[in-house]
């Protein structure tokens, strides 16, 4: 890629974790070659997450948009989680492009250890999964049928014996 890669990042206040840091911090460590540059947009809470990333494509040129978030654990939560899914899933129909959704259910942990583990790694996975599909999307077809998770250790592919 000869352009510099502007990508777009949206967080809330919301999490409990510095998602973005992770996603920045595992990019910088991937793709060191790569002339980027990032722009971070920070919202309240999840179900304001879809017009931000749809703002830092259209306001800001992103070429790629990750939207990170955290949704709690009761019950009213997962369905404002679910709420902001489908808004983000509108701005990426809008927008005609692709948003890394990247959230965290505060009750996948065990405890605040086992937790702050699922943001890093998931927020990690994904920022790598984001530029591959800004700049090259035939790496991550290699990885299909693989059994790549993120948040947790891979799950592997199944086979036939």
């Amino acid at each position: 890629m000869n352009k510099k890669l502007r990508i777009g990042f949206a967080d809330t206040t919301f999490a409990r974790a510095d998602m973005v840091g992770f996603a920045i911090d595992e990019i910088e460590k991937k793709f060191p070659e790569l002339e980027k540059e990032f722009v971070r947009r920070t919202v309240p809470g999840v179900k304001d997450l879809g017009v931000e990333c749809k703002l830092l494509y259209e306001r800001d040129k992103c070429d790629i948009v990750m939207a990170f978030g955290m949704v709690g654990g009761a019950a009213v939560d997962k369905t404002c989680g679910h709420e902001a899914s489908l808004g983000i899933q509108m701005a990426k129909m809008l927008a005609n492009k692709h948003i890394i959704e990247v959230f965290v259910h505060e009750d996948e942990g065990e405890n605040a250890a086992d937790l702050l583990s699922i943001f890093e790694d998931r927020s990690r996975k994904h920022a790598v999964n984001a530029v591959l599909i800004a700049t090259n999307q035939s790496e991550l077809t290699k990885l299909a049928g693989k059994g790549l998770r993120q948040g947790r250790q891979h799950v592997g592919e199944l086979k036939r014996n």
